[in-house]
């Protein structure tokens, strides 16, 4: 008789079984690798954003404004216009930026052809798939509207500022006002260098704001609410100030008696958003990105918005 080897049943379901726990074990660290690239994808998109803007303000010796209602540097015929149209040459779509017509408002003629096409560099790897875009509530001046081809997104926005009403509750004393509560680009600016009186260095221009125009709440999108702002990359509408958040993003502005203490990644429609795990990346107007926490406080992120503040800056990481 011969003696015939092999595994039995009982040595075979705990072979799967270690090796199940290896996979297990072994996820969350490839899950962590693949976050950690897409990461600095983003970061590298956004450092593209900073070269396009300093592009442009090498060219127009001006910032692009966050968005245009005048006559104002690549606005010749005065009409909304955002300020990502506007970076298209220097982030290689000149093709695009020549299918854009400045002459019209972005949401009529051929800009509608426009803004449907993708542009990688607007978009954070980390965001998921959002439903498409066709159709839009009004906003006056742009009427409601249906759209024959789903627009293009964008996860990056112009930060405006901070809404005064909102951050002063969170200091000791207020300090924003009329005059200092604005960014690098905001509606209808023509800001230089030399009105970043903080410093370059220590004014962020741009932020995350992913997952436009579907909204988010934390991080369970929500149906039942709608987004008439940032609805694709070539809305001059999406731009918006810095309020604070409820820590479940049901609420936004009204300082701390409002339970309104969070920076960001708590709601998405008009509030800094990203999908990195612990905080999001900001795009200062040297050029320079910095991903910051998420729990950051209200009043050192506020003092690194605003571009004339004159605050001290000591306590922001």
């Amino acid at each position: 008789m011969r003696h015939r080897t092999g595994f039995t049943l009982i040595e075979l379901l705990v072979v799967i079984a270690i090796i199940g726990i290896l996979i297990g074990l072994l996820l969350p660290a490839v899950q962590s690798v693949r976050e950690a690239a897409r990461r600095t994808q983003c970061s590298n998109n956004i450092r593209q954003l900073g070269l396009a803007v300093l592009g442009f303000e090498g060219s127009h010796r001006v910032f692009p404004a966050s968005g245009w209602t005048t006559l104002g540097p690549g606005n010749p015929a005065g009409k909304y216009v955002g300020w990502r149209p506007l970076i298209l040459p220097y982030i290689e779509q000149g093709s695009l930026r020549d299918l854009y017509d400045v002459k019209l408002n972005w949401w009529e003629g051929q800009n509608l052809l426009a803004a449907a096409i993708t542009v990688p560099t607007f978009l954070c790897p980390s965001a998921p798939q959002r439903p498409p875009v066709m159709s839009a509530v009004a906003k006056p001046p742009r009427p409601t509207m249906a759209f024959s081809n789903p627009l293009a997104p964008t996860d990056y926005e112009a930060i405006l500022g901070v809404q005064p009403s909102s951050i002063n509750p969170h200091l000791p004393t207020n300090i924003y006002n009329a005059t200092n509560r604005f960014s690098v680009m905001h509606r209808n600016s023509r800001n230089r260098f030399a009105d970043i009186l903080d410093g370059s260095s220590n004014t962020i221009m741009v932020v995350e704001c992913s997952g436009r125009p579907q909204v988010y709440r934390k991080r369970a999108a929500r149906n039942d609410f709608s987004n008439d702002q940032g609805i694709c990359w070539a809305d001059s509408e999406g731009p918006f100030s810095l309020d604070g958040a409820s820590v479940d993003g049901m609420r936004e502005g009204g300082g701390p008696a409002a339970g309104c203490n969070i920076a960001m990644n708590r709601k998405n429609d008009n509030e800094p958003y990203s999908f990195h795990p612990a905080g999001a990346i900001f795009l200062f107007a040297d050029g320079h990105v910095n991903f910051i926490s998420e729990s950051i406080s209200i009043s050192a992120i506020a003092k690194l918005i605003t571009r004339s503040g004159n605050e001290i800056i000591s306590d922001v990481d």
